[in-house]
């Protein structure tokens, strides 16, 4: 049984395919550098990720599969699934090896009879759906400097999902979104006239000391707090409950349109 182990990157991965090929081989088992190896493992090849190797694979998928699909393997892997790395090698080795008569109408990516291809979909469309319940559940809380301030916790790393949304958005404030269970976040703020464009920038702090925000709540500390968002805080409170019909809860429906894990950053909920 031959085995690659990996950097566990995506780049990482698009090498382990180049380097399938460049040796004529198919491994049966991909795993993460260090990671136990899977048993009657008989040959390892530690595959070295290379930005000429990425290219390569990249570019040649880019002949073989629509943009959509493209887009569809990378978001896959923000899943950040273990699991996830076979069935998506597997996927983008059978590309390669498999393909389409010139002409035909249907590419590889929508043959869902195959095991693989149906994994990594489906496995890119629950990342997407996640993203769609950031964009709704996010709530932000003002700071004195005119910062507004969001946390989250996905299951899934979907904040570069999320991040132009925001900045298309909110393009005339400040902000910052960050992902508690990471320990990173995005900051965006506008440029005067004549600055440039804006930017949005990835952060990470080293010492969670250093955060202005409790990673278990979300809640801003109460001195960096703007003095009217207590107010407006209150205020999204009472409109949640004026807007609820008494005689037609059903919390069964509403845990399945927001589901339980979202409710301790939201503003209502609290």
């Amino acid at each position: 049984m031959l085995v690659y182990t990996f950097d566990r990157t995506f780049d990482g991965l698009l090498s382990a395919i180049f380097d399938a090929y460049a040796l004529h081989q198919e491994p049966e088992g991909l795993v993460g550098k260090g990671e136990v190896l899977p048993l009657f493992c008989e040959a390892v090849h530690e595959v070295v990720t290379s930005e000429e190797k990425v290219s390569r694979v990249w570019t040649g998928l880019g002949k073989r599969l629509s943009r959509e699909a493209m887009k569809m393997l990378m978001v896959s892997y923000l899943s950040e699934e273990k699991e996830l790395a076979f069935p998506l090698f597997s996927y983008i080795y059978k590309v390669f090896k498999h393909p389409l008569p010139e002409g035909a109408s249907m590419s590889y990516e929508r043959n869902f009879s195959d095991p693989d291809v149906l994994y990594v979909t489906n496995t890119a469309r629950r990342v997407m759906h996640e993203r769609l319940r950031m964009m709704q559940f996010l709530r932000f809380q003002k700071a004195k400097d005119g910062t507004y301030v969001g946390v989250v916790s996905p299951d899934n790393n979907v904040l570069p999902l999320i991040i132009d949304h925001f900045r298309d958005r909110f393009c005339s404030q400040p902000w910052l979104i960050f992902d508690a269970r990471r320990r990173y976040g995005y900051y965006y703020s506008p440029k005067g006239e004549g600055e440039g464009s804006d930017e949005v920038i990835r952060v990470t702090f080293e010492d969670e000391a250093d955060l202005s925000f409790d990673l278990g709540t979300g809640k801003l500390n109460e001195d960096l707090l703007s003095s009217d968002d207590h107010l407006l805080q209150d205020l999204w409170r009472t409109y949640f409950k004026a807007i609820c019909i008494r005689e037609r809860i059903n919390p069964k429906k509403q845990l399945n349109d927001m589901p339980r894990r979202y409710w301790k950053y939201m503003t209502e909920k609290q």
